[in-house]
């Protein structure tokens, strides 16, 4: 009986304290200087907007009122940053005027996976199943948002799309038309990071910097890759000085620091040997 007292004592103690550091949460919470947009129903707008622009994901009738509703919605995101960027009637009114080039962009996209993947089957498949479709779907968005100066929300789209793919595009980085991410799985793109147009890289693919100083922040701390360049997988490219020449191939497992020029060919040289069960010894033959 005397046992059975203690637990529930322990218990009560271990409640009382969990909701304690819950209030303390919530008051900090209220207090904080920075309200931020709802992360949830971010994640939410961003689906539905590629849903209505790309009915085939959704497989559903969309209506033209929910374009309305979505530009409701966003504005409803913004009223927490409204201190911080211009009138939210503008930035919505802004953002979806862009949205026609940014669905142009997107249709090239799709194109360019579909004309290089011998995988893929159709236009539809690329945009209903391709995660790295969607990837760059959701990077062109948050860009726009990025160029409008719209705080925090443009990263918090981007890291959605992170999570679900596992493609990590930052949505500061100026990305061309025609961009196919193959596989897609690991591939980092930095904040100052350019990419020309008709540029094709594979999974694991790194464009990154050379330091995280925090100093360095407004520099441009990533490389620019120009047209036509393919990057296979493991590539590892960092440095704001480093420029990858059009039409160049950026071999599976290289490291560069360094600009290559146009029409390069960059490849790592590994030493495979094979060997067959001939070429040993017969093995000591011992019973102990």
């Amino acid at each position: 009986m005397q046992m059975e007292l203690l637990k529930k004592s322990r218990q009560n103690k271990d409640m009382n304290e969990a909701q304690s550091l819950v209030k303390q949460i919530h008051e900090q919470y209220r207090q904080q200087l920075r309200p931020l947009p709802n992360k949830k129903k971010a994640h939410e707008w961003i689906d539905r907007l590629i849903d209505i622009l790309f009915p085939v994901r959704c497989a559903e009738a969309v209506s033209e009122l929910e374009i309305r509703q979505l530009e409701l919605q966003l504005w409803e995101l913004l009223t927490p940053l409204e201190e911080e960027i211009e009138p939210i009637e503008l930035i919505v009114k802004q953002y979806f005027a862009r949205i026609p080039l940014i669905y142009s962009l997107l249709r090239q996209d799709a194109e360019a996976t579909l004309a290089f993947d011998p995988a893929a089957s159709s236009i539809e498949e690329v945009i209903a199943a391709y995660p790295g479709f969607y990837a760059i779907a959701v990077y062109r968005f948050a860009h726009e948002m990025y160029e409008l100066n719209i705080p925090i929300l443009p990263r918090m789209i981007s890291e959605w799309a992170h999570s679900q793919t596992g493609i990590d595009i930052n949505p500061g980085a100026v990305i061309g038309s025609g961009f196919f991410i193959d596989h897609g799985t690991g591939v980092v793109i930095g904040e100052t990071c350019i990419i020309g147009n008709n540029v094709k890289i594979y999974q694991g693919v790194t464009l990154g910097a050379l330091s995280v100083v925090k100093a360095e922040a407004n520099n441009k701390r990533h490389p620019t890759i120009e047209d036509n360049v393919v990057i296979y997988s493991g590539a590892t490219i960092l440095g704001g000085r480093t420029v990858i020449g059009k039409d160049s191939v950026i071999g599976g497992n290289v490291w560069l620091t360094e600009g290559v020029p146009a029409n390069s060919l960059v490849y790592h040289k590994s030493e495979v040997k094979v060997r067959t069960n001939k070429d040993f010894a017969e093995p000591i033959n011992f019973v102990i």
